[in-house]
């Protein structure tokens, strides 16, 4: 394989032998110098490659080449290694060749025959919006922004394995396509073989014993329960996997298909669970900020200002503990001062809001909380009931500048009162058969927690739309791609 510019860039500038293969960022020319910056995406900074009509193997192919050299052109480049006059760069390539490998226009092409005209390439010398950008997701990671994005999504994804590896954790694939609603909420994606325009027709209602699953089925909203039974004979286990929801909610902060990192632990309470999401993004941060810190920097730079402080200050930081009733009163005595400081009024038993959260990390704790105890009417079916009656041991992390970032709890191990507790909510027991023989057969306190990877990838890269963090976005109306 031929080396990588990422390699080139840490090589010494020997003189040896390159081949430089990517796609053009800029051209430009200053007597009789010709410089092409080349980019492959394997790191944010490309190579210069110098080129001197002067020098006596500039060739008249290779000025025909650069003539008709555009941004976004895939070249090769053949030269040397050799150090770099310019300030910024250790190196360069004293280029002696060029093949234009994949043409891009700067201006409509007539197509051929059949083929239609090929319109310029739409990525030329300038900042384009994100919004823009959105439209063509498929080059968008030909930019410094997405190329930065995708690789911070990449190494995150690789530490998360890392991590959970490290500490004798199994990697479970839990189903995609599953009959059973994790969250109780309803919001699933059906998934269906039936004759949906002759049902309509017909005006009869679906017979599900002759879909192909033989019942109502959907896109899994979560791993979760699927994971509690391997945790249950594995001990400790985690999931790593697409999730889907169908929430008619086309904002900035939400996705219909996105990526869940889900751990489950037998034999763990609530409090071995906070220990694990703390050291768990703890090590993310770390391993982020050593290995992305090119990356990161542009972000903090151009995206926005302090992501790198906040993420060292998370590092650093001792995790405050916090009740939700504690929580509420702190918000309480907060609005008793300033009666309009925030949009949603707290109160105990609301949900916390965004707002809320940002406002108990910055300003009371000054840095990132975990807060537990939630009311139980809030929260999912799950979670093991304290003795009060009232609330469960859920917990959620909370960090500065976001909010939320991780949300878990310990899981309700006794039988009875998990059973009780469904069919409070109007759950039928036939469907979750399965999961109440896991309280049935060898039942163990167990915990786990969620955390939704964009939102974590949105956090590292101060990105403000979720869209923008994954390759292909799907959200209410759009699945381009």
């Amino acid at each position: 394989m031929f080396p990588l510019i990422k390699e080139l860039l840490a090589a010494p500038p020997d003189g040896r032998d390159l081949l430089v293969r990517g796609w053009v960022r800029t051209k430009r020319e200053m007597k009789n110098l010709i410089f092409v910056e080349v980019n492959d995406g394997s790191c944010f900074q490309g190579i210069q490659c110098t080129f001197d009509r002067g020098s006596s193997g500039f060739t008249k192919e290779t000025e025909a080449a650069l003539e008709k050299l555009n941004t976004g052109a895939a070249v090769e480049i053949k030269g040397k290694l050799v150090p770099s006059p310019a300030s910024g760069q250790a190196v360069e390539a004293a280029a002696e060749s060029i093949t234009v490998i994949g043409e891009a226009p700067a201006e409509a092409v007539p197509g051929e025959g059949s083929l239609p005209d090929t319109p310029p390439y739409p990525l030329q010398k300038k900042r384009h919006s994100l919004e823009f950008l959105r439209e063509i997701a498929h080059l968008r990671a030909r930019t410094n922004t997405f190329g930065a994005v995708a690789r911070v999504r990449n190494r995150l994804a690789f530490a998360i394995h890392e991590f959970f590896q490290a500490r004798g954790f199994q990697y479970v694939h839990t189903p995609i396509i599953t009959a059973s609603d994790a969250e109780g909420a309803g919001a699933m994606f059906q998934v269906t073989t039936l004759d949906l325009e002759a049902l309509a027709k017909s005006g009869k209602a679906p017979d599900y014993a002759k879909d192909f699953f033989g019942k109502r089925s959907g896109l899994t909203v979560s791993g979760q329960l699927e994971a509690e039974t391997y945790a249950a004979a594995l001990s400790r286990v985690y999931t790593f996997g697409p999730t889907f929801r169908a929430e008619n909610s086309n904002t900035t902060r939400h996705l219909a298909e996105f990526w869940m990192v889900e751990p489950e632990v037998a034999f763990a309470h609530i409090e071995d669970n906070m220990a694990l999401a703390e050291d768990f993004l703890k090590a993310l941060f770390t391993t982020v900020l050593k290995d992305c810190s090119e990356d990161l920097a542009f972000f903090d730079s151009h995206i926005e200002k302090g992501i790198i402080e906040t993420l060292s200050s998370v590092v650093a930081s001792k995790f405050t503990h916090m009740t939700y009733t504690d929580a509420v009163k702190e918000l309480e005595k907060a609005i008793a001062a300033k009666a309009d400081l925030f949009e949603f009024k707290p109160y105990w038993g609301c949900d916390l809001q965004s707002e809320h959260e940002k406002f108990l990390t910055e300003k009371i704790a000054n840095g990132p909380v975990i807060v537990t105890d939630y009311p139980r009417e809030i929260k999912a079916f799950y979670m093991k009931q304290n003795s009060d009656s009232k609330t469960v041991r859920a917990m959620d992390v909370l960090v500065p500048r976001l909010g939320e970032i991780i949300g878990g709890s310990e899981r309700e191990e006794n039988l009875g009162r998990l059973a009780a507790r469904m069919a409070e909510l109007g759950m039928k027991a036939e469907d979750y058969s399965w999961y109440l023989d896991l309280r049935r057969y060898g039942s163990i306190p167990h915990s786990g927690f969620g955390l939704g990877f964009e939102r974590l990838i949105q956090y590292v890269t101060g990105m403000a739309n979720i869209r923008d963090v994954i390759p292909y976005p799907r959200a209410v109306g759009q699945a381009e791609f």
